[in-house]
This record gives C-alpha cells, structure tokens and sequence, in this order.
C-alpha cells in the first residue's frame, strides 16, 4: 500500500524558518519562545544532552552564538496535524556539513515550538581545546617490549618532550620558548616502558588554576559531565583519556590539579609523594608543592604507570595498615550530594574519626592560607622575572593570583612558610599509617560561572596533601544524578604503591556481582 503523503501544517515552516534567523542572530528571547517550555524539552549534540527548557536556555545564554551555517535541504515528516519532524542539512561556515533534527509540536494556543532536537557537526581532526600538538604518535617508544607497550600518553604542556617547546598554556610563552634538548625524567620513563607519546596536551596558564578554562585556548570539554567544566590545570590531559585520546594523562598536582580532573571526570588518578618522583624537566609552579601525577580510566593501568615512575619499594621498609577512616568534618566540606556519594564509595568497616583541623576549618583557615600565601611566594619567585612586563598575556583569573604573587612580601611569605612546615608535621601525625578517604573535590563539575566558588571550597579538602606532602589517590564515585564525583585516599609519605594496590582492590570488589 503506497504511502499518503501528509500536506505540511500551516505556520511549521514559517517557526522553522524563524528559529533559524534567531539562531544564527543570537536572538536569545525567540529561541527560549521558540522551544516548548517545561522539563521534558530535549536538545543532544556530540557534547550530550541537554533536558528541560532551562538548562537549553543556560546554554545558549553562556556560549555566545551559534556557528555560522546555511540551510541547505529540508524534509519534512508530517506526523499529524499538530507533530510533525523537520531534518535539515546544513553547510557549515569552517567547511563540511552538519545535520539538524528537529521534533516540533502545535501549542495550545497554536504556535509551533520544538519539543526535542539533535545537532550533528563534522568532528574536528584536531581539538585545539584539548591538545597543543598531537602526532600518531607524536613521540614513539624506544622499545617494542615494555610494560606499558600499547598504552598512548597525554603529556601535560609543562614537561619538556625533546625537540618541542614547552608552551605552559600560555601564547607569548611558547611565543619565546626553545625547543627541549632532552626528554623530562618521567616522560623518558614512560617511553622506555613502551609506551608512545600521544601528543602534548593543554593546561590551565602556569598550572595556576584548577578550572580548566585557558582564557586562550578554551576548555577542553568534559564528556562525562557535558556543559560543566573540566577541571585544571591537567585538564587537556584529563579530557584526552576521558575521551579516549590517550589512554595515560601525565599531568602535575600542585594544589589539586590531578584530584579535581579526575573527580570532575570520571577518573582515576594520583598525585605522587612530594619527591618520590623525579621531576627533572618539568617547569615549575610552586617547588614546595609540586608533584608528579597521572590520570587513568582504570585501577588497573593506574598501577602499572606507578610501577614504572615510582621508585623501587624498599624491601626493609614495612607496610602500612589498610584501616581507612573518614572525617565528618571534612565531608561537610563538600556538597551533600558529593558526600554522599564519597559515602556510598568508601569501604564498609571505614571507621569515623573526628581530628582536631580548626586550622583548617576554622574562620581563619590558617592551613589554607599560608598554603596559597607560600604557593603565590614561590610561584612569584619561579615566573617574576619574565611575567613582571607581561601580566597582560594572561587571563583574567591567573592574572590576579599572579599579581597577589607579585605583592606578597618576604616577611609575610616566611610566616606563611613557617605555618605550613608546622601544618606538615601535624597532617603527618594525624594521617599516621591510616589511609584517608575524603571527597577529591567539594563538589560535581560546576558550570563555568560557578568555577570560582568552587574552587574556594574544594581547596581547603585538597590542601591537606599538598601541606603534608601525602600521596593521594581520587577513585571515581558518582552522585544520585549521575553526574561525576572522587573518592580520595590518603596516607602517608612514600605509601604511594600501597593506595595503588588500595585501589585495585576498590575496583576489584566493585566489579564483582552483588
């Protein structure tokens, strides 16, 4: 039986045509009125998907504009009088053509408005968000028979990979950059493993953020959690192995910048005892805190990039207990949703504690203060000279910590530096040979107006191992709306192998049936 072709319904054309005119002018009154309100309202890209009429609104209202595009053929698939589905091609202004699906239905009061649509675009062959350079390999490994033969690596664009200029998500730096005479030690160490370097991946300016948002580059998009921010500053390196671009992020951890990604993510990841890992190569931040780490979508590779970078165990040395204890108040730290899931995560028989932390917790919050106060000292002291006459080549937010940086006297720095040596020693003391389970970060990914908020509060959870310079690893947890968040573990100094093997254990355990 031949198929009767249904006559389009008055006025669709008319509210399709005018929904294209709003879009590619930014109307954001008209497109609001021209998708149907309520929770229920749909629009999916590569990205994800968006649902109810208020967050589409919130992202049309934050990106600034659609890609400039041309209709190029319409069909239209009458439903009934008041449905109907409109599939549009389109050619794109940067080249390629793209597809629009679009589900419209007749209001009550007769107007007609889209109740679900799908955008498809040609994906890049190269993401500038999330790579600076990127080769197939870029870098290859130096044996056919390592351990981690098969493994492609993210290398954060602060370690030296011979022949390549250190960028530091900074353009004027590249701009001024020689290109590296040798390999940094742990990316030399990674490619005698067998490993190939994927490609040198972004990073917030200086490593001084934990955001992700390079006022330059752009935000690496953050595919567990589409629309929210990706967490900094190894946040090309986090977003390359979340995406499957590379299976290891080689990142850094000075105030979080491994915890957080992978927290925001998905992921798992370390941040290494201060020192265990030799960070020859590296440009640095802050020294006192600086520290080498890495970014995995398993327990299980996690470990095995830690058996190759962490040094040797020392067969005198003992190892320390499994008992893992929580503190009420640093889950009140983080959101109720997080905490929650931080819960859910951690072991059965964790045993609560309550630690005496008013320096932390307090009003004053001495710990976190003299923490930044000695970063912003150090970090001055490592980039002064060269940003003094260039402070206008950074974003907005790394430029006001710079410029903190460059206020901060000697004096004011050496007090700061003598509370942190004295928080050191008694994180250490408390830590002890337990291990530690806290929320990786304060909150899931906020939306990036929300980033500065939650970077306040997710730093007085992240400070405790930068202060007592403690391995940590962030396992990945979720919340009740399935949106990203991290379990972290810490113990003491030199007990990295032993929260890697912690780890695998969760995800053993885990993985079995219930």
């Amino acid at each position: 039986m031949a198929q009767q072709l249904r006559p389009t319904p008055a006025g669709l054309l008319e509210a399709f045509r005018a929904y294209e005119q709003a879009l590619m002018s930014n109307d954001l009154e008209a497109l609001d009125r021209l998708f149907a309100p309520g929770p229920a309202t749909l629009r999916g890209d590569a990205n994800g998907l968006l649902v109810g009429h208020d967050a589409i609104s919130r992202f049309r209202g934050a990106r600034g504009g659609a890609p400039r595009r041309t209709i190029v053929q319409t069909h239209v698939q009458v439903i009934d009088d008041d449905h109907a589905l409109i599939v549009a091609v389109t050619e794109l202004g940067r080249g390629g053509r793209g597809l629009q699906t679009q589900l419209w239905a007749r209001s009550e009061v007769g107007e007609w408005q889209v109740t679900a649509a799908q955008v498809s675009v040609p994906p890049p062959a190269y993401d500038g968000r999330v790579w600076r350079l990127v080769g197939d390999p870029l870098v290859p490994a130096t044996t056919d028979d390592g351990p981690l033969s098969g493994e492609t690596v993210a290398v954060k664009d602060l370690y030296a990979v011979a022949g390549q200029r250190v960028g530091a998500g900074n353009p004027e730096w590249l701009r001024h950059a020689q290109p590296e005479p040798a390999h940094a030690a742990a990316v030399a160490r990674l490619l005698d493993a067998g490993a190939t370097i994927r490609g040198i991946a972004r990073t917030d300016e200086f490593a001084y953020s934990l955001a992700g948002l390079n006022a330059h580059y752009g935000a690496p998009p953050n595919p567990k959690a589409p629309y929210r921010i990706p967490g900094g500053s190894s946040n090309g390196s986090a977003s390359a192995v979340s995406l499957g671009h590379a299976s290891v992020g080689l990142g850094t951890d000075t105030g979080g910048s491994i915890r957080v990604p992978a927290a925001y993510q998905g992921l798992y990841g370390i941040r290494t005892t201060h020192g265990a890992v030799d960070r020859s190569g590296l440009l640095p931040l802050a020294p006192s805190f600086d520290t080498v780490g890495w970014l995995t979508r398993s327990a299980f590779l996690l470990q095995a990039v830690g058996d190759v970078l962490l040094p040797e165990p020392d067969a005198a040395a003992t190892t320390g207990s499994t008992r893992v204890v929580t503190v009420p108040a640093l889950l009140g730290l983080a959101e109720s949703d997080v905490a929650a899931a931080v819960r859910d995560a951690s072991p059965a028989d964790a045993a609560s504690e309550d630690w005496p932390l008013e320096d932390l917790l307090g009003e004053r919050s001495t710990w976190l203060s003299a923490f930044q106060t000695w970063q912003a000292y150090e970090a001055w002291q490592a980039h002064g000279e060269w940003l003094a006459t260039r402070l206008d080549t950074l974003g907005a937010d790394v430029r006001g910590r710079f410029e903190r940086a460059r206020d901060t006297s000697e004096e004011v720095a050496q007090q700061a530096k003598a509370t942190v040596d004295e928080a050191r020693d008694r994180i250490r003391e408390l830590v002890g040979d337990r291990i530690l389970a806290l929320p990786s970060a304060a909150s899931v990914a906020p939306l990036p107006a929300h980033a500065q908020a939650a970077r306040d509060a997710t730093m007085r959870l992240t400070c405790l191992a930068g202060l007592g310079g403690l391995p940590a690893v962030s396992v990945p947890a979720r919340t009740l709306r399935g949106l990203p968040a991290g379990l972290c573990l810490v113990a003491a100094p030199g007990r990295d192998r032993d929260l890697l093997a912690y780890a695998v254990d969760l995800a053993e355990r885990s993985s079995r049936p219930a």
